[in-house]
């Protein structure tokens, strides 16, 4: 066996793909030196390509002697028969099973070995190893249990996952709203909206006949040192974000004079104002602000009787690592540097006292709780109104995380990951954050990424999986390396939709996938095996057909115009996006004026489609994405017509879920992100244009919600067609 062909052999055997089709249908051959980095990371003993046969022998080796995979499955409760590794001197004699079950029980019984079937074997360095397979147990309860086998020396175990086949459905069809909390303003803000302003949103979304809002995530955040606003690259996927939390609205606030005093301070109000004048959110500022006053705030809750008091307590029982998570954070301020960047002893150490301020620690403590209550009472305002919170749960966490800091054997920070390049990014994307280990993984039974859900569907009830490739597929870049010199690496996804699966079950949650751009039909095709909804986002379902301008839309789909991470209608429709990516050197001018005919084309078929279905009458000018006069008031009429055509055509369509962007309704052309940038973009920080109590003196605003919500309420559950309203 050549070097190159033992190197590929051994890269299958850890899940590395050496090879992958790109955007153009053309296959990417992995540089061997890229294979090398990242088989050292993934544990693999091998420096160059000689040591690949050694380095296969060692893997075989240890794929035989761990006896059982490290994780089973059992689709409602019925579990795949598992294959057992055993040696040969171990075989012949009776197996010994413990299956210990989430709540508790333990059920023990014997197997003899006339009773396993024999499914050949292996010799490793003169060790023969026997390949059996065992019958578990019929009808398991679902959950999260543990199954350990005993026989003559030989011991094995492994996490059993008895999961529902697919995650939870609600047979309805509804309608929400999108818009970040960050870029909510009101007359109360404090520079960016906050959990006050949201439960406002959600109240009015409900009234307005919808029964969804979608927002961005609301997890930790660095806003300090190190200074990171993303909500896709949080400080903890296990904590919120304590920034959009209102003090005026503390429990706390009435025995705290000192936090009145600031509050009611001229010099803090003129703070609040100015920030509110800000067009962009100053999160930096604007958490130091919220620091005085949240820190007041803690300083008399630890002082009085309060931290003894039973709520507290029971909230502190909940949240085993919220010390641990307090006490990085607060050491985090001490040393004014992420913790790959602390000393030895203190950044490898359990954190004791000496390392931090314990004043700092406690104010985590607080805050925590003071989110959750927030959160409380804007899950009782949700209920109320009928109205569900769409929460994204990332894909990545910030390389200087607590969470990495927690789980160093989870993540793998010799690479980061990204994406290959496509039609959008020539070059690749590099995301930053560190991949978790497959492996690790599931050796732990998937502890961090269940309590990742579980921390999430707490408060949400629409879970949208961001880059739902991930479950399948990461694409790895060694540090230093390009994006565009990445290999993808395997996940186990069969075993992460099981988490999904249950997890959504219990909380009676509908997940999400995103699903947009290059994603390989296999995983489309488990998305629909295990109940989770995709996505429909209109200009990527176009064609130049005026006889079918768009494509159907699937009864599961989560449907829209947009998302955060793609321009809104109006800037679609003139092209804006286009001009931006060539200012961004992503695009020359002849690929931008192919890329303008073509939507053009695709424009003039989307009219023709909604005016062939009766949603749209005839335009007061041609249609057509122009840069000229952008603010003609016959074109931006035209524009609101297409876009509340558009709108109507998606809410009459079978779609579980329409999802509208508030800021199509008045026609923004400003992205709220630009994926692939940093510092050129004012991403995560742009406020929506208008003040939230004016939304409802908005032309046409009202009047497209009710469309939609008139056509949502027609379309049939059962058959997702339009019939009589109920």
């Amino acid at each position: 066996m050549s070097d190159r062909a033992a190197l590929d052999r051994l890269a299958r055997l850890y899940g590395v793909h050496t090879a992958y089709w790109d955007i153009g249908g053309q296959r990417q051959v992995a540089d061997p030196a890229v294979l090398l980095e990242v088989l050292r990371a993934l544990g693999a003993a091998v420096e160059r390509p000689e040591d690949a046969s050694a380095a296969i022998r060692a893997r075989q080796q240890a794929l035989w002697a761990r006896g059982l995979e490290p994780v089973l499955l059992a689709w409602d409760g019925l579990a795949r028969p598992p294959k057992l590794r055993r040696p040969l001197a171990s075989a012949e004699a009776p197996l010994t099973c413990h299956l210990r079950l989430e709540a508790g029980e333990t059920r023990t019984w014997t197997v003899g070995p006339d009773a396993l079937v024999a499914r050949g074997g292996h010799e490793i360095d003169g060790v023969r190893y026997v390949a059996q397979v065992l019958a578990l147990p019929d009808a398991l309860p679902l959950g999260y249990h543990h199954l350990t086998l005993e026989a003559r020396g030989w011991r094995a175990e492994a996490h059993l996952l008895a999961a529902p086949r697919r995650a939870y459905g609600r047979d309805e069809k509804s309608w929400g709203l999108f818009c970040p909390v960050h870029a909510l303003q009101t007359d109360r803000s404090p520079g960016s909206g906050d959990l006050t302003d949201l439960e406002a949103l959600v109240r009015w979304v409900g009234a307005q006949g919808g029964r969804l809002v979608g927002t961005l995530p609301l997890l930790a955040s660095f806003l300090d040192t190190p200074f990171e606003p993303s909500p896709y690259v949080p400080a903890s996927r296990l904590f919120w974000n304590e920034l959009y939390v209102d003090p005026a609205r503390a429990p706390e606030l009435a025995a705290c004079p000192e936090a009145r005093a600031i509050l009611e301070s001229p010099e803090y109000q003129a703070e609040r104002a100015a920030l509110r004048a800000e067009p962009l959110v100053d999160y930096r500022r604007q958490a130091a602000a919220q620091r005085r006053v949240l820190a007041a705030l803690a300083r008399c809750f630890w002082a009085g009787s309060a931290p003894a008091a039973d709520a507290f307590q029971r909230f502190l029982a909940t949240q085993p690592l919220l010390d641990e998570y307090a006490r990085f954070r607060a050491t985090g301020e001490r040393q004014r540097a992420p913790w790959s960047e602390w000393p030895a002893a203190v950044r490898d150490g359990a954190l004791p006292p000496g390392a931090y301020d314990d004043d700092a620690r406690r104010y985590h403590l607080y805050v925590q709780w003071l989110v959750a209550r927030q959160l409380d009472a804007l899950a009782a305002a949700s209920r109320d109104a009928s109205v569900s919170l769409y929460l994204d749960l990332p894909l990545g966490v910030h390389a200087d995380s607590y969470d990495t800091w927690r789980e160093r054997a989870l993540f793998v920070r010799a690479v980061t990951g990204g994406a290959p390049p496509d039609a959008f990014f020539s070059w690749g994307q590099n995301w930053g954050f560190p991949p978790p280990h497959p492996e690790v993984m599931r050796e732990q039974g998937y502890r961090y990424f269940v309590a990742s859900v579980r921390h999430l569907l707490s408060r949400a009830r629409v879970l949208r999986v961001d880059h739902i490739l991930g479950l399948h597929r990461l694409f790895w870049i060694p540090r230093g390396r390009e994006a565009r010199e990445g290999v993808y690496v395997r996940y186990p996804a069969e075993e992460l939709y099981a988490v999904l699966c249950l997890e959504s079950h219990r909380h009676r949650a509908l997940v999400v996938g995103e699903d947009l751009g290059l994603v390989p039909p296999p995983v489309r095709a488990a998305m629909a095996a295990h109940g989770i909804s995709g996505m429909y986002v209109g200009p990527f379902e176009l064609s130049d057909d005026p006889q079918r301008g768009t494509a159907p839309v699937a009864p599961t789909a989560v449907a829209g115009l947009n998302t955060h991470d793609l321009p809104p209608f109006m800037a679609w429709w003139q092209g804006l996006d286009l001009v931006d990516r060539q200012d961004l050197g992503l695009l020359d001018e002849e690929a931008v004026q192919r890329e303008r005919a073509d939507r053009r084309r695709r424009e003039a078929a989307l009219v023709a489609t909604l005016q062939r279905q009766g949603h749209l009458g005839s335009l007061p000018v041609p249609p057509g994405i122009t840069l000229e006069e952008p603010e003609d008031s016959a074109r931006r009429e035209a524009a609101r017509s297409v876009l509340h055509a558009w709108l109507a055509q998606l809410a009459a369509s079978p779609a579980r879920i329409v999802l509208v962007n508030v800021e199509d309704l008045w026609l923004e052309t400003a992205q709220q992100n630009v994926p692939g940038t940093w510092r050129e973009r004012p991403n995560w920080r742009r406020k929506v244009r208008y003040p939230f109590a004016a939304w409802e003196r908005l032309p046409g605003l009202r009047a497209a919600l009710q469309t939609v919500d008139r056509l949502r309420r027609t379309v049939s559950p059962a058959t997702g067609e339009q019939g009589d309203a109920a």
